[in-house]
């Protein structure tokens, strides 16, 4: 177990579901937190359990990250009150799980706002607080941004995108001594279904193979200043991942009954 003391981790997402558990887990690990998320009250209670864990100092700053145009400012004033970051962890986003057709305009630019544009200007404001020594982002995709499918065809294109930007990323500041990995999981036990499943249907008929955040949070925990590329969650779904980018026809013929249970 990687020992994190005197590091700094700033995690995005921070008030529930997998960030909090990687919240809490980093805490168990010595490291100081910046936590970031619209609910304040709901940081405030990540921070009291982090403090439970053994965290060091707890910087606790909301913020919309929808409101991508801020950004930029907003980082760089944490940054400078932080004294920099030695881990970002882009776990903020959400998912609706609709038919294109039925999805507002206003939720798909959500969306890509989310999961995507605020990664990638959070990760472009921490590279250089990370060139001066070493730097670790991780970005929290999905399984689904391997395999995609139906109703789910702009998350899917979101994290498409972000298993893209992570491989570009990845190579680009490899001369810095910064990582980049990406995680990707398949359904975790989260409210990220209150959001992405209103009827609760799909979330009751794969509730059997849904992970724990707690067992994904000790997995990206782990690979904190690591050259982990990956993480694959979990192992039957990541192989399914791979026959599909061998086979996709088939794929999609074999799962289909299984794929429109959203």
């Amino acid at each position: 177990m990687n020992n994190l003391s005197g590091k700094k981790v700033w995690i995005t997402g921070a008030s529930g579901g997998l960030g909090r558990a990687i919240a809490e887990e980093s805490a168990r690990r010595g490291a100081d937190l910046i936590l970031t998320a619209r609910d304040e009250r709901k940081l405030l209670q990540t921070k009291e359990r982090c403090r439970q864990f053994g965290s060091g100092s707890i910087l606790v700053r909301p913020f919309d990250l929808n409101e991508t145009t801020d950004i930029s400012s907003f980082a760089k004033a944490v940054l400078d009150e932080s004294g920099g970051v030695d881990i970002l962890v882009n776990n903020a986003g959400f998912g609706l799980f609709e038919k294109l057709e039925d999805t507002p305009d206003d939720m798909i630019s959500s969306m890509i706002s989310v999961n995507v544009i605020a990664l990638m200007l959070m990760s472009k404001a921490v590279i250089p607080h990370m060139k001066s020594g070493s730097g670790h982002i991780v970005n929290i995709a999905s399984q689904a941004g391997k395999l995609a499918t139906p109703k789910s065809s702009v998350y899917s294109a979101a994290k498409h995108a972000v298993l893209g930007f992570s491989n570009s990323l990845r190579m680009e500041v490899a001369e810095n001594n910064i990582f980049v990995t990406s995680v990707n999981p398949g359904p975790i036990e989260t409210d990220f279904f209150d959001t992405a499943d209103t009827t609760g249907r799909y979330a009751e008929s794969v509730k059997r193979w849904m992970l724990s955040p707690q067992v994904v949070a000790v997995k990206t925990v782990d690979a904190f200043q690591t050259d982990k590329r990956e993480i694959n969650l979990p192992g039957w779904m990541n192989a399914v991942s791979k026959a599909y980018s061998l086979a996709p026809g088939m794929v999609e013929r074999l799962g289909k009954k299984g794929f429109n249970q959203k």
